[in-house]
């Protein structure tokens, strides 16, 4: 117990548990694409009319530090999004023209990528929710039926 305590304190540091809060909210990819098909699983179970607004919720399970959940309409032609809970601005506008940081439209990408294999992984730069900075970010994302539904990493 003292080591813990001692490691504790370490990575608290100067900075007050700042070190700790940051090392919280940092994911890797192998939990975006976990978080993802979790998700999957859920919508598939549960159905759209119960998934959706749970994956909306910013004080949901679908929320954790700095990843959330995507879930666009992978039928409409336009990747209209359906749920994002950290932005909630981009709910109900279409997605397939959203340009990153470097001016990229990233989803088409991620539509031709899904549609061949059924998942694919795509970076892009995006604002950190957390840093409130412009990070690289490499997102995980699934076809499930009439919805694409992603979640990310920042680097």
């Amino acid at each position: 117990m003292r080591r813990f305590l001692t490691v504790l304190v370490a990575l608290a540091g100067p900075c007050g548990g700042g070190t700790l809060a940051a090392a919280q909210t940092f994911h890797t990819p192998e939990q975006a694409r976990a978080f993802v098909e979790k998700a999957a699983a859920f919508y598939k179970s549960e159905g759209k009319d119960k998934a959706i607004p749970a994956f909306n919720d910013p004080k949901g399970q679908w929320v954790d530090g700095d990843l959330y959940l995507l879930v666009m309409d992978a039928t409409d032609g336009k990747l209209t999004m359906l749920a994002q809970a950290v932005n909630k601005a981009l709910v109900g506008k279409p997605q397939i023209d959203l340009q990153d940081a470097d001016g990229e439209a990233f989803n088409r990408d991620m539509v031709a990528a899904v549609n061949k294999d059924g998942n694919a992984w795509i970076s892009y730069k995006w604002p950190n929710p957390i840093t409130k900075k412009i990070a690289s970010k490499k997102s995980y994302w699934l076809k499930v039926g009439d919805v694409i539904i992603g979640a990310g990493v920042y680097q």
